[in-house]
């Protein structure tokens, strides 16, 4: 016998509808400001961001996709065209020599430091200034919720303490 779905009601529907929204519009605003500002696409810039966060800013290409939410392929496509731009490069893995690091350049650096303000006023405008401060509270403790579902060992970590780090 079938057991019936647990069907969405008329609120959770409207809530799971305006969440889907966001999912689809906010990528392409986000993509969309820093190609016409800084000439990278959002993904370039989370790889350049995660890089810059790193110590010496320097991570294993696994952990890099890792952190991007990315599969090696799409990541060694992506870093290829970083290289190529002169933001990124590969270097060997002093800990492991059949892996490869990838490390922010000082162009690299420059660059998603020059591209952090226009990028952290796109997420003020888009996400952040049209809530309350409970809002953001809210939106804070809802997206910990849904994260810990998608990702129970938490390899795609929001928290940062370091406020001088370029936004994500």
């Amino acid at each position: 016998m079938a057991v019936e779905p647990r069907w969405l009601s008329p609120a959770e529907r409207e809530a799971w509808l305006g969440l889907i929204g966001v999912v689809e519009l906010l990528p392409g605003a986000l993509d969309a400001q820093l190609q016409r500002d800084a000439g990278v696409s959002h993904f370039d810039y989370m790889v350049m961001a995660m890089l810059s966060e790193a110590p010496d800013h320097t991570l294993r290409m696994t952990a890099l996709a890792a952190q991007t939410n990315s599969t090696l392929p799409r990541l060694s496509h992506v870093v290829t065209r970083l290289v190529n731009r002169g933001f990124v490069e590969r270097i060997p893995c002093p800990q492991d020599k059949r892996a490869t690091n990838a490390h922010l350049t000082d162009a690299g650096w420059r660059r998603i430091r020059a591209s952090a303000p226009g990028h952290v006023a796109a997420v003020r405008t888009l996400v952040i200034d049209p809530l309350s401060a409970a809002q953001i509270e809210q939106l804070r403790d809802i997206s910990a919720s849904i994260l810990a579902r998608l990702d129970p060992t938490q390899r795609f970590n929001p928290k940062s303490d370091d406020s001088t780090q370029p936004a994500r």
